[in-house]
């Protein structure tokens, strides 16, 4: 129909030359109004990144449907490189047409070239199909998924695991990410569910191209409904012989720049650390038009100072930074959403910048509504291992209990005369979990929906976002009150738990040694009596201690250690474990000390909290001799390796008291002067120093390679 309309539709800047500067782009669009002649409105908003001068260079043209005339604004610069050496800047430009709506269009954006890359990729394309038939389910024309990139990726070679893309769908559609180009690159993996690359070897020094496709498919049956005509749009199914048509089709172009390794890779060293209260990646923010928003940043790198933040977000976003100590800058990012932006859903990307490195890229989103989204007042409690949250009634007058639920509807909600009340564990109910890189944070909201089944509503929007958050190691004091409880820790499956590991008296491990009477005083060839507790509010898990090493010093990556448990395996003769309950590691060994003048011993053991009846944990896998056989762990079945510490204990002069008790397997004896009883595991070295001298000729070289490795 209307062929006259098939135009060919030139951006006012139109590519001339064989400028070697484009970094990528993105575009998602959105529905306008809808006339009674049947047109459709559509706007699209455009990112490009490239080297400077920011012009974008895309040469748009309708490549198939009655695209109308698309109508330009004037591009506007979103962000550019504040190092001094003017190597990156985003621009984004607001496109709209007005369509017939009978069928779908695509539009297509080309030019050259790509910036200098290690696949020598030059020309580019991009392509968006658009469908403005109404939604059986929406009512409404589809809205494409959501995505963008901050200008200019960096990551040391060395450091790189995974990068985490936006996909969001305002029609709640599932989105897929589609990678043509991506076989260019041997040693990378695309889930395409998640939008997650991620490497399986050693990516080349040098810029890496990614053409990336996003399609969007619903989550049921659905009808579009164009002009006269209907067509059927079915979820997508992975082990369908079909392949069904997308919703839409949206393009996301951008680099990664792989640099020269760095000594390390933890976060907040040289590459930054973001802290709270940064959004985390994914997050969906709420936003007004004519009110202010505001996000707040904050990042931590001790080897360089940050000078920046890279941001990809609307053109008229303003940023400030401001530093603080130890290493910490925040950037405060404002934006006042204007009538235009009404129903936008935009993408915000950041990261942190240092000349050497930079941080992950984490990006959110900011829903624009006419009004802001009613929040209620309410008081969140966060336990061990769940999450209550009560709503004053009193702050959302006029709202009907029955229209609002968690993330996951089929946990419910309850009430009292003033409060609407909700509870739910750390990994039920829709919970999230998030690393906000110092604290795990554990996220749900309570939403106010509609019935589906009808078009008009006279219900306020309720959105109640709530969270807890936890350290990701933590005081006893801030949670426990039982002192033995050490080390605490968060992880998603598990919620909060903690260990205790104690020096007992005797071998009915019913009588622990204080503490706080450390460093504890022994003798040789005494037996020491330790026990290694987890307590967890989770009613089936048991514990694995995978390794345990003794230090002459309380650093655990010394280059002097001795094995006593390694992979699972008792690698001292003398170690005698007990019977105890699957969360309790009860055992014995002799103390010893180090040779050489050493008179001290610390003990670091590393634990791990399994769910009991899988066959598949590695607690389930016990000791094994070949690392090799390990596999790769289920998060929701164990928890990460963790490190736990006792010591010092200081060798006296052997008595014969002392010798005498240990022949006859009695119990731990301290000397008088100290009134102390025993510390974590001591070990025995001083026996049979011949035999011990030839076996740490044999095993010094290995352990300490199996050392530097695992921990």
């Amino acid at each position: 129909m209307a062929h006259a309309a098939l135009l060919l539709l030139i951006s006012s800047t139109v590519f001339v030359g064989p400028a070697v500067s484009f970094y990528g782009a993105s575009m998602t669009f959105m529905p306008g109004n809808r006339y009674p002649d049947g047109t459709v409105e559509m706007h699209f908003y455009y990112r490009e990144s490239g080297k400077l001068p920011c012009d974008p260079q895309a040469s748009w043209v309708c490549d198939s449907g009655d695209c109308g005339v698309l109508t330009y604004a004037e591009p506007d610069i979103t962000d550019q490189d504040r190092s001094g050496q003017i190597l990156w800047c985003q621009s984004e430009r607001h496109m709209t047409t007005n369509v017939s709506g009978e069928e779908p269009f695509t539009l297509r954006g080309s030019g050259c070239c790509w910036a200098n890359n290690v696949n020598d990729v030059h020309e580019w394309m991009l392509r968006s199909l658009v469908d403005t038939g109404r939604r059986s389910d929406t009512r409404t024309t589809n809205r494409s998924p959501v995505s963008a990139t901050i200008p200019n990726i960096r990551v040391p070679q060395n450091c790189f695991q995974s990068l985490h893309l936006l996909v969001y769908d305002p029609d709640g559609d599932d989105v897929r990410c589609k990678c043509q180009s991506c076989h260019r690159h041997p040693n990378i993996l695309l889930d395409e569910d998640s939008c997650t690359l991620s490497s399986n070897g050693t990516l080349d020094l040098g810029l890496h191209v990614f053409e990336f496709t996003l399609e969007d498919y619903p989550a049921s049956n659905i009808t579009l409904m164009n002009g006269d005509g209907i067509s059927f749009r079915n979820p997508y199914n992975q082990t369908a012989s079909a392949n069904p048509a997308p919703l839409s089709q949206v393009p996301l172009q951008f680099g990664v720049e792989i640099q020269t390794p760095v000594h390390s890779c933890e976060p907040g060293v040289i590459r930054p650390s973001f802290l709270t209260p940064t959004p985390l990646h994914g997050d969906v923010q709420h936003a007004a038009v004519g009110c202010v928003h505001t996000i707040t940043i904050r990042a931590q790198s001790l080897g360089h100072s940050t000078f920046d933040f890279q941001v990809s977000g609307p053109w008229n976003m303003s940023k400030t930074l401001r530093n603080a100590s130890q290493g910490i800058t925040e950037a405060t990012l404002t934006w006042t959403p204007q009538e235009s932006d009404l129903h936008h859903h935009v993408p915000v990307c950041f990261a942190a910048e240092t000349i050497q490195s930079q941080s992950e890229m984490r990006c959110i989103v900011i829903a624009v509504a006419k009004l802001r989204v009613l929040s209620g007042e309410a008081e969140v409690f966060c336990e061990d291992n769940s999450i209550s949250i009560a709503v004053s009634k009193a702050s959302l007058k006029g709202i009907d209990q029955n229209w609002l639920q968690l993330r996951d509807p089929t946990c419910s909600l309850t009430s009292n005369d003033t409060h609407i009340l909700g509870t739910m564990s750390l990994n039920t109910c829709g919970t999230r979990m998030e690393d906000s890189g110092d604290f795990l944070v554990f996220k749900n909201e309570i939403n106010s929906f509609e019935d589906p089944n009808k078009v008009i509503t006279r219900r306020s929007q309720v959105k109640i976002g709530f969270s807890c958050q936890y350290p990701k190691v933590a005081s006893v004091s801030n949670h426990y009150t039982n002192k033995k409880s050490d080390y605490i820790f968060t992880e998603s499956s598990f919620g909060t738990f903690s260990y205790s590991f104690d020096i007992f008296t005797n071998n009915n491990f019913s009588s622990w040694v204080d503490p706080s009477l450390y460093p504890l005083e022994i003798n040789l060839m005494d037996m020491l009596y330790m026990g290694i507790a987890a307590h967890s509010a989770l009613p089936e898990v048991r514990i694995f201690v995978e390794s345990c090493r003794a230090t002459p010093d309380d650093n655990p990556y010394s280059a002097l250690f001795y094995d006593i448990i390694k992979e699972g395996c008792i690698m001292d003769d003398t170690v005698e474990v007990y019977p105890s309950d699957p969360r309790t590691y009860d055992f014995g060994i002799h103390a010893f000390k180090f040779t050489g003048g050493y008179n001290e011993v610390y003990i670091t053991c590393s634990v791990i909290l399994c769910a009991e009846g899988n066959s598949n944990s590695r607690c389930a896998q016990g000791c094994l001799r070949e690392p090799s056989h390990k596999r790769r762990r289920d998060v929701s079945k164990e928890t990460a390796r963790h490190y736990i510490k006792q010591g010092p204990f200081r060798v006296v002069r052997q008595t014969q008291h002392s010798a005498a008790a240990s022949e006859n397997g009695g119990s731990l004896h301290v000397s008088a002067g100290t009134g102390v009883f025993a510390g974590l595991f001591i070990i025995s070295i001083a026996v049979m120093v011949g035999f011990l001298v030839y076996k740490a000729k044999k095993t010094r070289a290995p352990d300490r390679m199996y050392l530097m490795s695992n921990f």
